[in-house]
């Protein structure tokens, strides 16, 4: 008999629960052993109504509960996650955990402790969800180099962006709808800011790389700019827009950035839609490999949280994850990076747009603005071009990256 206990009673937790409930016969089978909720952590002013026998609120009595082998962490943000976490592990218990903010900010040092201690820190439910990326990337494309992952890593601006596309609403209009039905937070900034993203990105550079890939280094932009007019010009470029994660893997460190991004009809993310995520990874050996499925929601998610479990039950007295290198992984200036990118004017200036940048195609149907599509130069240079026209009386109204 394992016995677990589950931090934390919302959406994940509550269905981790579910899931262990449900399934026990088939979950124990797959671990070898039967595995028991002993504990669940609730807030001490939990409904008196609503209290469940196996129900604690205070977390030392699950850390001083020898009997309690893995401690799955689904209470979200830094504190008191962080400090739960660190206690359990040097308690010799392993721990589970769906908390892509607490992996990105303190996963080296939880993994050195987990290292330290022969137990186990995993992370399988901390990007993606339901989808099983991680354990691949940890496992199956171990003997590849990965050279880039590019990811549709957040649900919420992948509902929010489809509903402005398919459906001829603005940003606002589809956020609330996003909220209405549960896929938005009434304070729904890290998601539509790119936060989330940015994090869950730096993660799977970690894993990919073998170094700790620093989230606050990664440049970062949402999607609350997006106006119906982006929408009609992606769709005159057989293009959809996505809050993309992109990253390329090089030598001394990794170029990456979180941003909405024109995607052209024939890239394999162009499908992803609704609250669906996608990773799409670049390896040398094997080439490209893509991850699709639900990114959150409270089933999936628990379903990579007992995996996780498995895994633990399976693997006693040994960490099965490798703690990323103390080298930082370098986040290099994407200035150098050489992308296809797409530039509006808000006026006819085909000759001031000729005067500045080569190698591009003009897009008809622009009315009386000048639209166009800069095929290949270093994000840099764009740069110093756009500065030297904002003195030829001429206003830059979009800039999209394409891929």
């Amino acid at each position: 008999m394992v016995n677990i206990a589950v931090l934390g009673n919302g959406t994940v937790g509550s269905g981790v629960v579910e899931v262990m409930s449900n399934y026990v016969s088939n979950i124990s089978e797959k671990a070898g052993e039967k595995i028991k909720v002993k504990y669940i952590l609730e807030r001490p002013d939990y409904p008196e109504a609503l209290k469940k026998e196996n129900m604690v609120f205070d977390f030392n009595t699950i850390l001083e509960d020898d009997e309690v082998e893995i401690v799955v962490e689904v209470i979200g943000g830094l504190s008191p996650a962080y400090e739960f976490v660190k206690k359990s592990l040097q308690k010799g218990k392993s721990v589970v955990t769906s908390n892509k903010a607490l992996v990105a900010e303190y996963g080296k040092e939880l993994m050195d402790i987990a290292a330290d201690k022969n137990v186990n820190f995993l992370i399988g439910a901390s990007v993606g969800g339901g989808i099983p990326v991680l354990r691949p990337m940890n496992v199956s494309l171990t003997a590849d180099i990965i050279k880039g992952i590019d990811g549709i890593l957040n649900g919420t601006t992948n509902f929010i962006l489809t509903q402005m596309y398919e459906n001829d609403m603005s940003f606002e209009e589809a956020l609330k709808l996003a909220q209405n039905n549960g896929y938005a937070e009434l304070n729904p900034e890290a998601d539509v800011e790119g936060h989330d993203t940015t994090r869950k990105i730096a993660i799977l550079l970690s894993l990919a790389t073998g170094k700790r890939a620093d989230y606050k280094k990664i440049s970062c932009e949402g999607i609350t700019k997006i106006t119906k007019e982006h929408m009609e010009k992606a769709k005159a470029l057989n293009c959809d827009i996505k809050l993309l994660a992109f990253s390329r893997v090089c030598d001394d460190g990794a170029y990456a950035f979180v941003s909405p991004v024109l995607v052209s009809k024939e890239h394999p993310l162009n499908n992803v839609r609704d609250v669906f995520n996608a990773v799409l990874i670049h390896g040398e050996i094997t080439g490209d490999v893509m991850f699709y499925g639900q990114g959150a929601g409270k089933l999936p998610t628990a379903s990579a949280v007992i995996a996780d479990i498995i895994d633990c039950v399976k693997n006693k007295g040994r960490a099965i994850l490798k703690p990323w290198a103390d080298e930082e992984l370098k986040i290099k200036d994407n200035g150098d990076l050489i992308l296809k990118e797409f530039i509006a004017f808000d006026k006819d200036a085909k000759d001031i747009a000729e005067k500045y940048f080569k190698n591009i195609e003009f897009i008809s149907g622009a009315g009386e603005n000048t639209a166009f599509i800069i095929e290949s130069m270093a994000r840099k240079d764009i740069d110093s071009a756009l500065s030297s026209i904002l003195s030829e009386n001429v206003k830059i109204t979009e800039r999209l990256p394409l891929i």
